[in-house]
């Protein structure tokens, strides 16, 4: 019982003294990542991704990522050496070899594209009553996370059993309850030894 006391003690220090990043109480937090999306050009697109999907799924990002991917799987085939002439030639852009395996090598429908943009939201089963405890959660488990991931604060609005629990977890003389414990335990094992030497 020591151990739960000196607990809530700590926890109520820890509530008393944290950042509130700007949220009301009762707060909490939460992990707060990104991800992309797609999207409509006409509503927050931030750019395109292309990729080539036959159940194993490369995204190409950089004229090299995609010269590589054509080099590795479609080279062979290239009976005409048109694939060859368009790798070889150094005024080549990524939109020029993009149009080239849309327009050549996109039989199957492998290739393909669409506006992105990135959102954030918030990770499903992170709650904590404390930043220190998020944080030290993001340090520990990053590797779930991308490299934006952060803590974020929020209110937990019109909860009134959340908000009445951190008041009492803010508020409470823990002291009292230690001192009555020890109390209680005092007479206990008083009254215990008493009845052993009877």
């Amino acid at each position: 019982m020591k151990d739960d006391i000196q607990f809530l003690k700590d926890l109520q220090g820890e509530l008393k003294t944290q950042e509130n990043d700007g949220q009301a109480s009762p707060r909490f937090w939460v992990i707060r990542d990104y991800r992309v999306v797609p999207t409509h050009e006409e509503y927050g697109m931030q750019r395109t991704m292309y990729w080539h999907n036959d159940g194993d799924h490369t995204e190409f990002e950089t004229l090299e990522n995609l010269k590589e991917f054509l080099t590795d799987y479609y080279l062979e085939d290239d009976e005409q050496g048109e694939l060859k002439e368009i790798l070889e030639d150094e005024s080549t852009t990524f939109d020029d070899l993009w149009n080239f395996a849309e327009t050549y090598l996109n039989d199957d429908g492998y290739f393909n594209e669409v506006p992105v943009k990135e959102e954030s939201f918030i990770v499903p089963d992170t709650m904590f009553l404390t930043k220190k405890e998020a944080k030290r959660h993001l340090e520990t488990n990053h590797y779930h996370y991308t490299s934006k991931a952060h803590t974020y604060a929020m209110t937990a609005w019109r909860a009134p059993k959340v908000e009445r629990l951190l008041k009492i977890l803010g508020t409470f003389d823990w002291n009292k309850i230690e001192e009555i414990a020890e109390e209680k335990s005092f007479f206990l094992n008083a009254y215990v030894e008493k009845v052993m030497n009877e």
